[in-house]
């Protein structure tokens, strides 16, 4: 039987108790009667008496026939014989009054006292010990694992070969210092994992645990933080005094930019002293114990710019260690992970999967064989294929798919010319991303249609001019409306937000613009997240006039993306209204069924290739 189960029992056992009990004190209260000593005279003179208890002070009365409310005993204090006659004499009513006892009132205060007290010790004990309670609100939440517990190995984690050998190399330590400490090297004191959101920071960090062999402590950042003023101070002495006590460990927390904000630094909010406090603590010690003490702290944050300096430096965190998005053969490898856990057909090849999804970290990648095992299950298919792997990436990127969403006829042509519109302008623009399909199937939340390119290798620079042909690629759709109806409509909103993004970035960020020059006027974005905070919400750091001319620059830009637009298009129009033609027909196409474009009268020179995601540009 379960601790739980006891505890519920001896909390129903006492339950029970308890009901007797004053069950028996309110029946016994029933059945007696106190009354005065005169009245007990009353009670003697008419014969109403059948028996009688006598104590030292007090008497206890059997009446022959009960009293009115179910009374059939009679309780009094007695009172001097020689007074009670003297005062009988003159008709005074009188009644007798017991002598407090200290051991008496003692008890009566004492007993409920004990009980109550023993009852909440009983139930603050469970929480306590095992939910964090009151009595446990400083010690460390950390949990310990050991290579049992965690069932995960560097074999369950691909893509990330340079840092599995970093850690490796501390586990390596871990299991033989002296080997290692022959050349009078030392064990690093901290590792920081850092990598964009997905990557597999905390998926090795367990695989960490299961080959190290050695107690793994586990917590996140903000466990640390509580109600209580000084608990995350608290909390980091008692995780490094038991990693200390269980050396040769290891200790792992998650997402430290919640516990590591960089001092000084006033919040939206305000400031956090409990916050720093806790950071306070964690430098003491991170200084407090030398490397032959066999202690290993490894950390993962996806934002490690906020971070405090004073966390970051040499004898506290010795390495960073990148956890990137996989390229290629490292997106290979993921898939080979994933999908050795489905049944998958002999045909499906995971290297053409890898080149169908550039900038996927794993966590993506895993969604997306999930969401082709879905698929195939929903066909009631006995193997996952090529065709339900396209589906899911689809599903991933571009919505799902709603069939049942009814567009009118005049709608659903426009949004066929203007899809129609962005796969010949990128046909015609040498250099551009390969066009994989063409839809006029509503897809997610607001997409009538969706033009979808992927890019044919990795790539890690993006050049002004490749940048300038995403923005003609954007602009293409509309420039098709405005070319074929003489109208615009409001379906390219999407298509306006993300060249006006691009053209502010290559202006206020890249300084490719020859206007404004060489300078940034943006804040740093983070490596590794998107940007969350918009331009127009970012500090400005310029004048009026200086906003002005970037604002002059942006507009030439997109002006300049649009004429380039209509220009390929009005070259290309029998293509344009044939494709349309097509896609009205078939609702969607691939690369081979789109009609031959005539290439841009004046192509511009090729870039070095497109950035290191799949494209898609929706109405």
């Amino acid at each position: 039987m379960d601790s739980r189960r006891r505890r519920v029992l001896w909390l129903i056992a006492i339950a029970i108790i308890g009901f007797l009990l004053t069950e028996q004190i309110l029946s016994s209260r029933k059945r007696v009667k106190e009354v005065s000593y005169n009245t007990f005279h009353d009670y003697l003179a008419a014969g109403k008496i059948a028996r009688v208890t006598v104590s030292g002070t007090s008497l206890r009365a059997t009446l022959k026939a009960p009293l009115p409310g179910a009374a059939v005993e009679v309780f009094t204090t007695r009172v001097d014989p020689e007074l009670a006659a003297e005062l009988t004499r003159y008709g005074v009513t009188f009644s007798g009054e017991p002598e407090s006892g200290l051991s008496r009132e003692l008890l009566s205060w004492l007993l409920p006292m004990l009980l109550f007290g023993g009852l909440w010790l009983f139930l603050l004990r469970g929480s306590a010990t095992r939910q964090g309670g009151l009595l446990a609100i400083g010690k460390s939440k950390a949990k310990v694992y050991v290579e049992t517990d965690t069932k995960v190995t560097f074999d369950d984690v691909a893509g990330v070969d340079e840092a599995k050998a970093e850690l490796r190399e501390v586990i390596a330590f871990l299991k033989a210092p002296k080997s290692y400490g022959q050349l009078g090297a030392r064990l690093p004191k901290g590792i920081l994992l850092v990598g964009p959101p997905g990557t597999g920071k905390t998926l090795l960090a367990r695989a960490v645990a299961g080959e190290a062999r050695v107690p793994f402590f586990s917590i996140n950042g903000s466990e640390f933080v509580e109600l209580f003023v000084g608990v995350g101070a608290a909390r980091v002495r008692d995780l490094f005094e038991q990693a200390r006590q269980t050396a040769p460990c290891i200790i792992f927390i998650d997402e430290i930019d919640a516990l590591g904000r960089a001092r000084g630094v006033p919040l939206v909010t305000g400031s956090n002293d409990e916050k720093e406090q806790t950071l306070n603590q964690l430098l003491a010690e991170l200084d407090g114990f030398s490397s032959e003490s066999g202690v290993v702290l490894l950390a993962a944050t996806n934002r490690p710019e906020i971070l405090d300096p004073a966390l970051l430096r040499a004898g506290r965190f010795d390495r960073q260690v990148l956890v990137d998005r996989p390229d290629k053969i490292g997106r290979a490898q993921v898939l080979a992970v994933h999908l050795r856990k489905i049944k998958t057909a002999a045909d499906l090849d995971q290297d053409a999967i890898a080149a169908l999804t550039p900038g996927f970290t794993g966590a993506d990648l895993a969604n997306l064989v999930n969401e082709a095992a879905l698929v195939a299950t929903r066909r009631a298919a006995s193997e996952v294929t090529m065709t339900d792997v396209t589906a899911a990436l689809e599903r991933i990127v571009a919505g799902l798919e709603k069939k049942n969403r009814l567009i009118n006829p005049r709608e659903r042509t426009v949004v066929a010319h203007h899809e129609m519109g962005h796969a010949l302008v990128s046909r015609a623009l040498p250099g551009s991303d390969p066009i994989h399909k063409v839809s006029i199937i509503p897809r997610g939340i607001g997409a009538l249609g969706y033009t979808l390119q992927r890019p044919t290798e990795d790539r890690y620079l993006v050049t002004r001019t490749e940048l300038e042909r995403k923005l003609t690629v954007l602009l293409g759709g509309r420039a098709a409306e405005l070319l074929i109806f003489d109208e615009l409509s409001t379906g390219a909103a999407d298509d306006l937000a993300k060249a006006t993004d691009i053209a502010r970035d290559m202006v206020i960020r890249y300084g490719m613009d020859r206007t404004i020059g060489q300078v940034v006027y943006a804040e740093p974005a983070s490596p590794f997240l998107e940007r969350g905070i918009r331009a127009e919400l970012e500090p400005r750091r310029f004048s009026e006039a200086t906003a002005r001319e970037i604002e002059c620059a942006v507009r030439g830009l997109l002006d300049g993306a649009f004429a380039r637009a209509t220009r390929i298009l009005e070259l290309n129009r029998p293509a344009l209204e044939l494709g349309a033609g097509r896609l009205l027909d078939k609702e969607t196409l691939t690369e081979q069924e789109l009609p031959t474009v005539v290439p841009e009268e004046q192509p511009a020179t090729p870039a070095a290739a497109s950035p290191a995601q799949a494209h898609l540009v929706a109405v």
